[in-house]
């Protein structure tokens, strides 16, 4: 309610605009005042998507970009309204998508074995193809070009699945200052890892990955670029406010070090970072991820508890909340096991070096850009 009362918006039946990856559209007819669960449920009975199958899915607020490519900016959260928040920006950049929510490879199986969730799943990764989020190399293109001719969309995605970046949600370039300062990166996030593509300062190209497993704890800070010694927040437009997400990370034994990613999605990489934590204690715990229907509350939502987006580990209470959330993570997460993939599957052999100890990167040929 706050939400829609900040924007001064009737409640209404109104029409929504719904994108597949493939950007087809599905067009639904929701309330002003339907939050993103009850959005996502319209768009699965619209599609025809099992009630089972809709935890499987998300929705994500995505801009699209003038050169055909998208930037994710973030999911769309528990008590949002998205009908709120899509018309609040007033721009026909910004587009709500539906996109698979998990991600253990795994799960593709339940989603496979329904003819909506195969189509769904086949789209997202075709366009995932399409645009470079997923290696392919020459002969691996034929394959799957032949395999799309045949219509034959399991064997599409379980070739799919082998490939490098399967499943990964990649980032817009930004800055990190791992292993030096003012590196360019290119970061993707998937298999419980963050990945680097780094481009040092003498222009050689290096690669490896963060595990999720070995962060101690992360957080998102912004900032407004300060003048004659004093913040001016009425002066200062969106685009002055900048976002970093730093993690710190277990490089050795014994030796923690801050990483410090420096972009405007710094919020969905903290999103990413932390639905892949929820997934692996749900696993831990031997839970699934088939939606359990919440009750809803009487019209009362209970916000001190619900609105956390975080619930497994807890918030951590930080100096200036207002500036910051720090997310620790369980100690005992470390035990969780990494790989969610059959050991068949050569995706979990091949998805970079860890950095830690002496910062081993592996260098990468041109071929693999």
């Amino acid at each position: 309610a706050t939400q829609r009362e900040t924007q001064q918006i009737p409640t209404e039946e109104v029409q929504l605009e719904i994108y597949l990856s493939n950007g087809q559209k599905v067009k639904v007819n929701i309330l002003t005042s339907d939050q993103t669960e009850d959005v996502l449920e319209a768009v699965a009975s619209k599609l025809d998507l099992p009630d089972e199958l809709v935890g499987y899915f998300s929705l994500f607020l995505v801009q699209e970009r003038e050169d055909g490519g998208c930037t994710y900016v973030r999911k769309l959260q528990e008590f949002e309204l998205p009908y709120v928040s899509i018309t609040s920006l007033h721009s026909p950049d910004y587009r709500i998508v539906l996109r698979k929510s998990y991600w253990d490879t795994a799960y593709d199986s339940d989603v496979m074995d329904d003819r909506v969730g195969l189509n769904l799943l086949y789209a997202q990764t075709v366009s995932d193809i399409e645009r470079g989020w997923i290696l392919v190399n020459k002969e691996q293109h034929r394959q799957l070009k032949s395999l799309q001719e045949k219509g034959s969309k399991k064997e599409f995605i379980r070739l799919a699945q082998t490939l490098k970046y399967y499943g990964y949600i990649k980032f817009d370039p930004c800055i990190t200052d791992f292993p030096e300062k003012g590196c360019h990166v290119i970061v993707g996030a998937g298999n419980n890892e963050l990945n680097f593509h780094v481009k040092l300062p003498n222009d050689q190209m290096k690669e490896g990955s963060f595990k999720v497993t070995r962060m101690r704890c992360w957080r998102v800070t912004s900032s407004v670029p300060v003048a004659n010694g004093t913040a001016n927040p009425s002066s200062s437009s969106k685009c002055d406010v900048k976002l970093e997400l730093a993690f710190e990370y277990l490089m050795s034994k014994d030796r923690l070090q801050w990483v410090t990613i420096t972009s405007p999605q710094a919020i969905m990489m903290s999103i990413c970072l932390q639905s892949m934590v929820d997934e692996l204690m749900v696993k831990k715990s031997g839970g699934s991820i088939k939606k359990m229907q919440k009750k809803r509350l009487n019209g009362t939502f209970q916000r001190s508890d619900s609105q956390q987006t975080v619930k497994s580990p807890p918030l951590l209470d930080s100096p200036d909340p207002s500036r910051e959330q720090v997310v620790k993570l369980s100690t005992k997460l470390s035990s969780v096991s990494l790989r969610g993939l059959s050991s068949s599957n050569s995706a979990s052999d091949i998805s970079g070096n860890e950095f830690h100890g002496n910062y081993a990167f592996e260098g990468i040929g041109d071929d693999d850009l």
